[in-house]
């Protein structure tokens, strides 16, 4: 159980502050494009507690860590007034981007303070440590951050890569798949959990997100490696 504990803190603590960062981000460029919406709900904050949702944050991402599925997760969405941006079209492009974007550069964070730590200490820290827990939570923190960056970027309402698609899109066509995004999160449930569960070897994010995680993560973790000599 301690075992238990011990890894399940050094992967929500992770997750909490990548999810947070994500959405911030997302406010950030925002606001620098044109709309306070999220600053004046006192949104803009990296207290985790203003963006926590019981059930994207924590139950779910819990519950597939003990299933031993791939971990993802959401916080409270940053609210977006797109037509308050300067340019509503390219502008939600630039604010969906920044998520992942903001996942990406704390992947490499984390990957430069792993491997300045790895060449400090001079090789593995001994279990139970606070300085194995500490490494710990880097090597999942930098796996978190590439993995919701890539898995947001997935063109399905209500991912970030939607609102790329969109921006994308002709004109008229945008109008239509924007329609399309209240049955959005009905469609991911069905892609990702029903389907799944009912039709063997049907693993869209297993085949289709897994391996440029896995590519991308080994280029974070060779740079750390690297790092620590």
């Amino acid at each position: 159980m301690n075992d238990t504990l011990y890894q399940a803190a050094a992967l929500i603590v992770p997750l909490i502050f990548a999810i947070v960062f994500h959405e911030v981000a997302h406010g950030w460029v925002a606001r620098a494009l044109g709309d306070p919406t999220a600053e004046r709900m006192k949104r803009l904050s990296l207290n985790p507690l203003r963006h926590v949702d019981p059930i994207g944050t924590l139950v779910l991402p819990g519950f597939l860590a003990l299933v031993k599925a791939p971990v993802f997760g959401w916080a409270k969405p940053v609210p977006v007034n797109k037509w308050m941006l300067r340019n509503p079209r390219t502008g939600m492009m630039m604010v969906a981007i920044a998520g992942p974007a903001s996942n990406l550069i704390l992947a490499g964070i984390a990957a430069l303070l792993l491997g300045v730590m790895a060449r400090q200490i001079g090789g593995l820290p001994p279990a139970g440590s606070l300085a194995h827990f500490l490494v710990l939570n880097l090597l999942n923190f930098i796996s978190i951050n590439v993995f919701l960056a890539l898995f947001n970027l997935l063109p399905i309402p209500p991912f970030d890569g939607s609102h790329v698609v969109e921006g994308l899109l002709p004109r008229s066509w945008a109008a239509v798949f924007e329609r399309m995004r209240p049955f959005g999160f009905p469609v991911v449930l069905l892609l990702l959990i029903v389907l799944p569960s009912l039709i063997p070897g049907f693993d869209p994010v297993g085949k289709l997100v897994v391996p440029p995680v896995d590519w991308l993560t080994g280029h974070y973790l060779g740079f750390a490696d690297r790092l620590a000599g």
